[in-house]
């Protein structure tokens, strides 16, 4: 119990000696006998007085002969229904029907469905790392590619889950063992001997269809299905859209690469704090990039040349087309950033954007720190556009979840319309892996606050086989599909319906050597550039001043460590002088209210751009963040 101080506890289950190597957990014997389990069970917990984090792995036994693997006993099937939390709008659990047999886990709806081949899912339990939670009967599974989270209802059907996913773990890593030992000696010997009517040729012929059943499980029948194809047939024959962004100016590359990170333990960092917010972690400043998370909700206005669009067409199913395609714009950048992660800004820090080359500004404002909230408007002629992100990441074992929550706001001038949506799951798979991906998944509900006319339904699609897959529907107020679109967050979106069928999006092309800049887009590049007739204008709590973050943009990694921890140090002691005065920070530029459901929004207050073009900042209070 030496992991105490992080609240972090490994505890290797053992078998009681009455448990049946054929029991599942509808049928574990007699009533008698499941009682004794139980008490076994129960005893063993007794052992730690803290909810269990991570569960280690069973000692693999390399030695296993095939008389021995034999000998060994199979653990028995485990089934019955547990709670799953769902994979869009990932809100909520519904009940499933679990199978776990020789070390893989299949599920579907329900026990019916089961027996008939009707499967939702399966996975590979000795490819997963396990992390369980007593406290709330938790069980989460993360294979790099595949993540469940499923819930016990009851302490008796979860201590008897995760004793049986142990011990299948345990076989099936020995299995695996077992099969590559074989198939080395198999190797080995039949480079002595004929290859004509060899015994070892024919342990060969065995052992190899073995190894690949042993792979990560194939899924049947996924894979695109027949509108992904016509989309991206016809995203691909689509014209380019031309850019109507002029070259202003703006620089095309940052001062310095980025860092390589490799030498980092992230392993480490990341599973001392499994099923922890990592927001609240600290990490090495070459896992970052130069940019900070207000900068990055600045990003999903890049493309506000669609809001421009909408609000210029007079049909409210088309318009709704554009809202629907500019929710989905916003994803697009991601796709080349999955190495490093944005700085955390500190409380009270400020990012302006002034583009007059697209038409709009922006302000965003860190508006509280536990739990942290991030603010944001931006106005143009066109449209008005604000948000209130508060972000939680989780850390599964192999996989990353950064789980928003907050609704995205746009007004349109021309028709006062008021479109409100939220955002969706954002997953980095194999995190600790050079073949690491990024994925979005769930559903997006786009609706007019200020009409019934249409909805919209935006489905980012997690189906193996068909990456990066987006379908919507717009709907209209008896539910009828009136507009059909889709295509793929990363390539474009294209309507069929419409009266000129015709691709709606596509992202702009990425600028020379991005990789070796951040993976960053053009748009991405120019957000923390600072010129020196902008600098006097700026309060000093904008991002762009933020010396940590100007240090890693120069490519001063160490300076940037040191710097950092002064930056977070200092935010600690304003906390604490405030605590001591029994007062609590309150924002420059936002005010907390509640929105007509009575949800706690923080919107612009309307102050920001009257200082700036007035007296100024020099001439007004300002916050020391740095």
């Amino acid at each position: 119990l030496h992991g105490l101080s992080q609240c972090c506890v490994t505890i290797q289950l053992t078998f009681p000696p009455s448990f049946s190597s054929t029991s599942n957990s509808k049928a574990l014997g007699t009533p008698q006998m499941l009682k004794q389990q139980l008490e076994f069970y129960k005893i063993n917990e007794q052992l730690c007085m803290v909810d269990i984090k991570l569960m280690d792995d069973f000692p693999v036994d390399f030695n296993l002969t095939g008389e021995n693997m034999q000998d060994a006993n199979t653990p028995g099937i485990c089934e019955g229904y547990l709670m799953k939390r769902r994979k869009w709008p990932l809100k909520g659990w519904h009940k499933r029907y679990f199978v776990l047999d020789k070390g893989i886990l299949r599920y579907s709806k329900n026990q019916h469905d089961f027996s008939k081949g009707k499967m939702h899912g399966a996975l590979d339990v000795s490819l997963a790392v396990m992390s369980v939670n007593k406290k709330a009967r938790r069980i989460d599974l993360d294979a790099g590619d595949i993540l469940y989270h499923m819930k016990a209802k009851t302490p008796d059907l979860y201590y008897i889950w995760v004793t049986k996913l142990s011990a299948h773990r345990m076989y099936k890593k020995n299995e695996a063992a077992h099969v590559h030992n074989g198939f080395l000696q198999a190797l080995s010997q039949s480079s002595h001997l004929s290859h004509k009517n060899s015994p070892t040729q024919d342990m060969v012929s065995k052992v190899v269809p073995t190894l690949t059943s042993c792979s990560p499980l194939n899924h049947q029948g996924l894979g695109e299905s027949m509108a992904s194809r016509k989309y991206r047939a016809s995203l691909s024959k689509a014209p380019a859209k031309l850019n109507s962004i002029k070259n202003t100016g703006h620089r095309t590359t940052l001062p310095a690469v980025c860092p390589d990170n490799s030498h980092v333990g992230l392993m480490t960092i990341l599973y001392n704090n499994i099923g922890k917010d990592l927001s609240r972690v600290s990490m090495p400043a070459a896992l970052n990039e130069p940019v900070c998370l207000l900068q990055r909700l600045c990003e999903e206005l890049e493309y506000s040349d669609l809001l421009d669009t909408a609000n210029h067409t007079d049909d409210p199913y088309q318009r709704m087309v554009y809202i629907a395609a500019f929710a989905i714009s916003g994803y697009a950048t991601a796709q080349y950033r999955n190495r490093y992660k944005p700085f955390n800004p500190v409380l009270g820090e400020t990012f302006e954007c002034i583009r007059e080359d697209r038409g709009f500004r922006y302000i965003s404002e860190q508006v509280s720190h536990h739990p942290p909230i991030s603010a944001c408007h931006a106005e143009s002629n066109n449209f008005n556009f604000w948000q209130d992100q508060r972000w939680k990441n989780k850390f599964w074992g192999k996989s990353l979840e950064i789980m928003p929550t907050g609704m995205v706001n746009v007004t349109l001038k021309n028709y006062g319309d008021h479109y409100e949506w939220n955002k969706v799951v954002t997953c980095i798979h194999n995190v600790l892996s050079q073949q690491r991906y990024l994925e979005h998944y769930g559903e997006v509900i786009i609706r007019n606050l200020k009409s019934s006319v249409c909805t919209c339904k935006i489905t980012f699609v997690k189906v193996y086989g068909s990456k990066n897959e987006v379908q919507g529907q717009v709907l209209d107020e008896t539910g009828n599909i009136v507009h059909r679109f889709g295509g793929f967050w990363h390539e474009g979106i294209f309507c069929d319906t419409l009266p000129n069928p015709q691709c709606i999006w596509k992202p702009n092309p990425q600028p020379k050597n991005y990789m070796i800049y951040y993976g960053f887009s053009s748009f991405a590049m120019e957000m923390n550039e600072l010129t020196p007739d902008l600098k006097p204008l700026l309060p000093p709590t904008d991002t762009r001043l933020r010396p940590d973050q100007r240090l890693l943009e120069e490519g001063k990694i160490e300076e940037t460590d040191k710097k950092k921890d002064e930056v977070e140090e200092k935010q600690r002691e304003r906390r604490k002088i405030l605590a001591k005065r029994g007062e609590e920070h309150i924002p420059c530029f936002f005010r907390k209210t509640l929105d007509a459901a009575g949800k706690e929004v923080w919107l612009y207050n309307g102050t920001y751009w009257k200082i700036r073009d007035n007296a100024g900042f020099v001439n007004v209070k300002n916050l020391e963040l740095w």
